[in-house]
């Protein structure tokens, strides 16, 4: 019998969602936003790069701003209206300090009791290997968690006034291949659609398939996938790690 996941917590009201490149959140968590947003939870998005390498056509002094455009316009269309971004440079996030500091800035000025990322693991699903960017992003979301909470880990950030937040209580990792938790998207799944939409620009790069049918036919099918796991609704899921 296939293990059933859990539910995603419901004790929180603000959550921080850390990932590297503008669409990172639309392949997939976005629904699982909308539906979070829909119950008046207060989400934010902080994007490390502003996927200026992300598409070959376009030189990216052109690509970052317009990807920036369609990140906010799709971060709207579910209900987000605070994006942030910190400009490491696309494709060579290097994972460290700096990142560390940078992402436990954030915690701290948002002070989230959830923060999402996207997987940090080498391979998508042991078969289709990771890009360096969302691993190290990853990888440092799960550390700075713990670093927004320690006055003694970059002490830097209490003398600009972001005082230690201990309250972060899970972070969350979408796209895992070893998923924990789930969230019913039942209500938010056509809104993920019109938000991934949004990076018309990137998918019309990507594919030449119409971009409507490539992005409800990816993400309703990964939607009715997880419901195996999760009573037959369409999920979201979730690798949940408790702090």
């Amino acid at each position: 019998m296939t293990e059933q996941l859990e539910p995603m917590p419901a004790q929180w009201e603000r959550a921080l969602a850390v990932v590297a490149h503008p669409d990172d959140l639309e392949y997939g968590c976005a629904a699982a936003v909308a539906v979070w947003t829909d119950e008046g939870r207060e989400i934010s998005y902080l994007l490390a790069t502003r996927g200026e390498a992300g598409i070959d056509t376009i030189e990216p002094a052109r690509c970052g701003p317009l990807r920036e455009r369609e990140q906010r316009a799709s971060a709207a269309v579910v209900g987000v209206g605070s994006v942030e971004f910190l400009d490491h440079h696309d494709g060579v996030i290097e994972y460290g300090p700096g990142l560390r500091r940078d992402i436990a800035a954030a915690i701290r000025r948002y002070r989230p009791e959830l923060v999402i990322t996207l997987n940090h693991r080498d391979t998508w699903g042991g078969t289709a290997w990771n890009t360096p960017d969302h691993t190290a992003v990853g990888r440092a979301v799960l550390d700075a968690a713990g670093d927004a909470g320690n006055r003694w880990i970059f002490p830097e950030l209490a003398a600009r006034g972001l005082q230690p937040w201990d309250g972060v209580r899970w972070v969350a990792v979408a796209g895992s291949s070893e998923p924990t938790h789930a969230v019913d998207v039942t209500g938010g799944l056509e809104r993920s659609v019109r938000s991934l939409l949004e990076h018309r620009t990137y998918i019309e790069a990507l594919t030449d398939d119409d971009p409507e049918t490539y992005c409800r036919t990816f993400l309703t099918g990964n939607a009715t996938a997880a419901s195996a796991r999760f009573g037959g609704r369409p999920a979201v899921t979730f690798e949940l790690f408790p702090r």
